[in-house]
């Protein structure tokens, strides 16, 4: 019979799982990397690459849209969906196949646009910055929308991993957005964040990459926490969440949603038997997980809900 592990050599494999962890996480984003700009298109559909929504060159954002579209095609603008990537707040890309390739296949030719916007990153932006810029990414695309054909009033937030958290912050505190010069949207599906509650994740075990993104101040960790800066008013969320990490983000999305639930706000939960990166790769194929996504969105507008028959 083998030893027992020292408690020195414990301590290392602890550490060393936790390496592995982190850079699971945000290996997720990267492989795709290499590939920004090689997602390939569907027939009639027309990508406007690096629209910028600011003065740094990661401001920017990729718009596809029906090749058809223009400003006076119909008197009926399309809806749109504002996707943000992930990559752990410091990696990822706008063009990357698994942010787009599958819900450009799937939702483009059923008469929507989607936007997919860079924000700048980890170390050069802190969290906070990065939460600036997509809200500015989302008012500047807002108001634009009419010239790709597009309804400024019937956008979807969605975003996956650090993109998933950027965007359901912006989600809680959509009041405040709106006095900044968002127009209303319809709603926000998070594509498996786990740190729903800021603080709640950075006083537990926690991958590192948290630390950098939310640093040591409980004061920064509930202004950047979804959960705190939840508002009355906010439109409904979705939260996705893999039932295959160790980290059970479908325990930060269920505290999440009663939360919400309990201020007279709307949030449900979807819990998959996918990884972290099928979450976000896998949305747009025919399958039961994307109809699902798909009956969100269309509880939201009755045009939303056209468009997906």
């Amino acid at each position: 019979m083998s030893a027992s592990p020292s408690p020195l050599r414990r301590a290392s494999l602890r550490q060393a799982a936790s390496v592995v962890a982190t850079l699971w996480v945000v290996a997720a984003a990267w492989p795709a990397h290499a590939q920004q700009r090689s997602a390939p298109l569907p027939a009639g559909v027309q990508r406007i690459a690096d629209v910028p929504y600011g003065p740094d060159p990661a401001q920017r954002l990729d718009v596809y849209v029906p090749a058809r579209a223009t400003a006076g095609a119909s008197v009926q603008r399309a809806p749109v969906i504002f996707m943000v990537h992930g990559g752990g707040w410091r990696i990822g890309d706008k063009a990357m196949g698994r942010v787009v390739q599958e819900k450009v296949n799937r939702w483009v030719p059923k008469g929507f646009i989607l936007i997919s916007a860079n924000y700048r990153m980890l170390p050069a932006a802190p969290v906070s910055a990065q939460a600036r810029d997509v809200q500015a990414a989302l008012v500047a695309a807002q108001q634009r929308a009419s010239t790709w054909g597009g309804d400024s009033g019937r956008f979807i937030l969605m975003g996956h991993s650090a993109g998933a958290h950027l965007v359901a912050l912006l989600n809680a505190h959509a009041p405040q957005a709106q006095r900044e010069g968002a127009v209303p949207w319809l709603g926000a599906v998070a594509l498996d964040s786990a740190v729903m509650n800021v603080p709640a994740a950075m006083r537990a075990r926690h991958l590192r990459l948290y630390d950098d993104a939310f640093g040591s101040d409980p004061a920064h960790w509930a202004a950047l926490s979804p959960f705190h800066q939840w508002t009355v008013g906010a439109p409904p969320l979705q939260m996705v969440c893999s039932t295959q990490r160790a980290d059970q983000p479908c325990t930060q999305a269920e505290a999440m949603a009663r939360h919400v639930r309990s201020q007279g706000g709307r949030a449900e939960v979807l819990p998959q038997p996918l990884s972290h990166g099928e979450i976000n790769a896998r949305l747009g194929l025919d399958s039961d997980y994307t109809r699902a996504v798909e009956t969100f969105m269309g509880s939201l507008d009755a045009e939303v809900a056209r468009h997906l028959q």
